[in-house]
């Protein structure tokens, strides 16, 4: 009813439960419905732009979705290709997102250099482009240093561990909360991998780090590292 006199747009319309796809076709048919409750029918008057991932001619087959309301819907098919299947786009995307995260949600800028990007090239993308997205994402907000190398893209993908075994291996830090605490989890567990790594030598750790050695004090001491 919203929609009406313009587009709706029906996402991943192949997980609507057959009761639901009756309803829909039956609004299509007629060209109106009942709300929940109602008796007098709403007109309606909308173009419909229908998506999915599955084969809808599979799950027609298979019984899972309506072949009238398939035949509805597929008026005009667009195919839109996997990631996979256009690889050569992968270093513009990643550009993208990263401008994009970084506008909306006032992420710290980072770039991917030549190695990483030619590794995702190449990286099969089952995920599709969420994943690439996702990845982006994690990248920039546990991340650290302007540059993402294929060594930190490679543990990101790697069922999301620490590189060359810091802290036994396992990633630190939870999803599962606010940005701002799982930011500090991850500075502390990286800041502390790096002393560990230079047996407590601060001026090494800064320079791995690629950070000031006085910031990194700083750091420390805001992160309950040092006194």
């Amino acid at each position: 009813e919203q929609a009406r006199g313009g587009t709706l747009f029906l996402d991943e319309v192949a997980d609507m439960n057959l009761e639901a796809q009756a309803r829909l076709l039956g609004a299509l048919d007629s060209g109106s419905f009942l709300r929940a409750g109602g008796a007098e029918p709403v007109r309606v008057d909308v173009r419909i732009i229908a998506a999915t991932q599955r084969d809808l001619e599979q799950e027609v087959r298979e019984g899972r979705f309506r072949e009238a309301l398939f035949y509805h819907l597929n008026v005009v098919p667009l195919h839109i290709p996997p990631l996979r299947e256009h690889r050569e786009d992968v270093p513009e995307l990643l550009s993208s997102y990263v401008d994009r995260l970084v506008l909306q949600e006032k992420l710290p800028y980072r770039h991917f250099g030549t190695d990483a990007q030619n590794f995702l090239r190449n990286h099969p993308w089952h995920g599709n482009i969420r994943e690439l997205k996702n990845l982006v994402q994690r990248l920039l907000i546990l991340g650290v240093g302007e540059e993402i190398s294929q060594a930190e893209v490679e543990s990101a993908l790697g069922g999301v561990r620490i590189a060359e075994g810091g802290a036994g291996g396992a990633f630190p830090v939870s999803f599962d909360q606010p940005l701002r605490q799982a930011r500090e989890q991850f500075e502390k567990a990286y800041l502390e991998y790096q002393l560990e790594k230079h047996e407590g030598n601060v001026s090494q750790a800064a320079a791995a780090a690629g950070v000031e050695r006085t910031h990194l004090y700083r750091k420390l001491r805001a992160l309950g590292i040092r006194d």
